[in-house]
């Protein structure tokens, strides 16, 4: 294993990721890569689901830290190395989110490109498998720009659970779970949500979550064409949102990135939404954040 002086490669071992998470993000705070952006928080209630949105504290701030970073047709190859946390395999590596939301919002991206828009495969499995065995944590991903994808280069999410500390863990994790107990679906869109066996280890629910994922891209029709099917290094997908944690997977096939200018990432169907400013924080509450979801999801058949 490599060691903190060449960060090129540093090799990721078990019981690893939080604190070298920690280390990183105090770095990377100090020398200025990591912009986290402050975030002003409530809850709004929509069908009995308290759903938290985060509105920006400062808009204005937020575009000039943009507009500071130059522009880079891939930010990811090659990464900022001030944002490197470590090596999850030979095929992924982990860096830290540079404009976060969230703390300690961390990405897990291929080390060579491939597109968002192509299915996960076993290797994406096994490296999100290492982020479910280190803490609570939620991980996500947004296929295509229509889900929610900033960067066409293939890249998963993690964030540390809580959400946040005035809301559930997961704020709608409660009515997927009343939904699947009840063999039910009440959310005004298609999805489709999976359970898995207490006390699996990682890699078990990792290797699980790799067979209902490629299961229910067939069965919800997001291959774009039969060839995606038959060849998968033709493949790509219509787009969606996949969340997993260590209990289960929830997979929803997106129509369009926003509504009433709202963009909404996977995080949206953990029952969480970003909005910029005091009026989009007022369409939201009018629309409700429920009905924006449905708006942006595909509709149920």
């Amino acid at each position: 294993m490599n060691t903190d002086d060449d960060p090129a490669r540093f090799r990721l071992q078990p019981d690893m990721l939080w604190s070298r998470t920690k280390q990183c993000t105090t770095q990377a705070l100090e020398c200025g890569a990591l912009l986290s952006l402050p975030t002003e928080s409530e809850i709004v209630r929509q069908d009995g689901i308290d759903f938290l949105v985060r509105k920006l504290a400062n808009l204005a701030r937020k575009e000039a830290r943009q507009r500071s970073v130059p522009r880079l047709d891939n930010p990811f190859l090659p990464y900022e190395q001030d944002l490197y946390v470590g090596d999850v395999s030979d095929t992924h590596v982990c860096l830290l989110n540079k404009f976060n939301v969230v703390d300690h919002h961390l990405l897990v991206v291929t080390r060579a490109f491939e597109e968002q828009e192509s299915p996960l495969n076993q290797r994406d499995f096994e490296a999100l498998g290492y982020g479910l065995s280190e803490y609570a944590c939620l991980v996500f991903y947004n296929a295509g720009q229509a889900a929610g994808a900033s960067q066409r280069h293939k890249h998963l999410q993690i964030v540390p659970l809580p959400l946040a500390s005035q809301a559930p863990r997961i704020p709608l994790e409660a009515r997927l779970l009343e939904d699947a107990r009840r063999g039910r679906y009440s959310l005004p869109f298609e999805y489709r949500f999976v359970r898995f066996p207490s006390g699996d280890s990682a890699p078990e629910i990792a290797a699980k979550a790799f067979g209902c994922y490629r299961n229910l891209l067939r069965e919800l029709d997001l291959f774009r064409d039969s060839e995606s099917v038959t060849d998968p290094s033709l493949a790509r997908t219509h787009p969606y949102n996949l969340l997993i944690t260590r209990d289960w997977l929830l997979m929803v096939p997106r129509v369009r990135e926003n509504a009433a200018e709202i963009p909404v990432n996977a995080l949206g169907y953990a029952g969480t939404m970003l909005v910029k400013n005091a009026n989009q924080l007022e369409i939201l509450k009018q629309t409700g954040p429920l009905s924006l979801l449905g708006q942006v999801a595909r509709p149920i058949a």
